[in-house]
């Protein structure tokens, strides 16, 4: 991975650079922002860069011996932890366990959710974490001299996914690593990460994708007429991930987005039996897939309101969500969408909280139906 393939965030790239090319870099970073910003590729990119033998002022050379290996993510002083699901038998797992899978899905996009790396290890549905065993192994790895780069390089991903006793038994390793060894920690949501792991590192926020820099990728790979371009850079407030799943119109996003259609005929009719169907589906989403379909529901009520006051050229849905938005727009009004939007955001922090899910979609349910009949 180098620089040159990350899409926009050229400040990030020039401060990450001048870090190398100045011999300041320290010694544990934690890479912070939204979903579908880069920053699992920054964070490659950089340990590329710092492990290039023949590297320019602007980018790793893509060519020496190191970022050979850098390319199929199987340099010796190349490591990575991430969130993964405990196996049926007792035997609690490390990354390791899955890194011919997360090289493998990485290699073919490294701009992807934590949904979808459960599905790519079959456990959908699952809660990944990582694991006080995870720690050891990062340890043990740490104390280990270099193979053959100058630094040994750990990449945790969705660090926030540590448990309480993985992130305590990193603290002295992260605030007194062995010599020329680095931390990246990335996270999406860096307000669940223990304050003794933030204050021993270095933040580096990762901003959301700049209009012009997403116009240039989708006009280099797609070829899409102006105003689907323009809905599509919209759509994704900054995230290459969401930018691509409008253009694509993915198959997980598809399957949400059908669930919403059932789920807000069934409450506006309050058909119980409909309602105890289409909540199971829900259900067996699992946590996280819980947590999009909240989070999809609250955007298309936000857009349906958009349609509904008459500001159709600024709502921003898919083809297939606007067909279905033309009509359920006119229950969407002034007097219900906040109660509405307030409901799906206090269902999606009780599901952080691991609330049972059958008894909260039920409630959810139930105040849906009065919400929507408000005109």
């Amino acid at each position: 991975m180098q620089f040159k393939d990350i899409v926009g965030q050229e400040s990030v790239k020039e401060r990450l650079i001048s870090s190398v090319k100045n011999n300041k870099i320290s010694h544990a970073q934690l890479f912070f922002g939204s979903e579908g910003t880069g920053k699992l590729s920054l964070a490659i990119a950089y340990a590329q860069y710092i492990s290039c033998q023949n590297k320019s002022d602007t980018d790793s050379c893509g060519e020496c011996n190191s970022c050979k290996k850098y390319n199929k993510l199987v340099h010796p002083d190349l490591h990575f932890v991430f969130p993964v699901a405990k196996f049926k038998t007792s035997h609690t797992p490390v990354s390791d366990d899955y890194i011919v899978q997360w090289r493998d899905f990485v290699n073919n996009n490294p701009y992807f959710t934590f949904n979808q790396w459960l599905e790519k290890m079959e456990q959908a549905g699952k809660q990944a974490l990582i694991y006080e065993k995870e720690s050891g192994e990062i340890i043990k790895k740490l104390n280990f001299k270099t193979f053959e780069a100058e630094y040994k390089i750990m990449i945790i991903w969705m660090s926030e996914k540590m448990n309480i006793s993985a992130a305590n038994k990193l603290l002295k390793i992260i605030e007194e690593p062995p010599p020329k060894t680095l931390f990246i920690l990335i996270s999406e949501d860096s307000n669940s990460l223990l304050s003794t792991i933030i204050s021993r590192t270095q933040p580096i926020n990762i901003p959301l994708i700049k209009k012009n820099d997403l116009y240039n990728y989708i006009v280099s790979k797609y070829n899409l007429p102006q105003d689907e371009i323009n809905s599509a850079i919209n759509y994704s407030k900054g995230s290459l991930i969401d930018l691509e799943k409008f253009v694509n119109d993915s198959e997980t996003n598809k399957e949400l987005f059908e669930i919403f259609t059932e789920y807000m005929r069934a409450v506006y009719k309050f058909n119980i039996e409909e309602i105890n169907t289409i909540n199971k589906k829900i259900i067996e989403l699992g946590r996280e897939g819980q947590k999009e379909f909240l989070l999809l529901c609250n955007r298309i009520i936000r857009e349906n309101f958009i349609l509904n006051i008459q500001l159709e050229e600024i709502a921003v849905l898919t083809k297939t969500e606007h067909d279905f938005s033309v009509n359920f727009s006119k229950f969407i009004n002034p007097k219900n969408v906040e109660k509405i939007y307030e409901e799906f955001n206090i269902a999606y922090n009780d599901i952080l909280r691991n609330a049972n899910p059958k008894i909260l979609f039920l409630d959810l349910s139930i105040k849906l139906t009065k919400l929507l009949r408000l005109n």
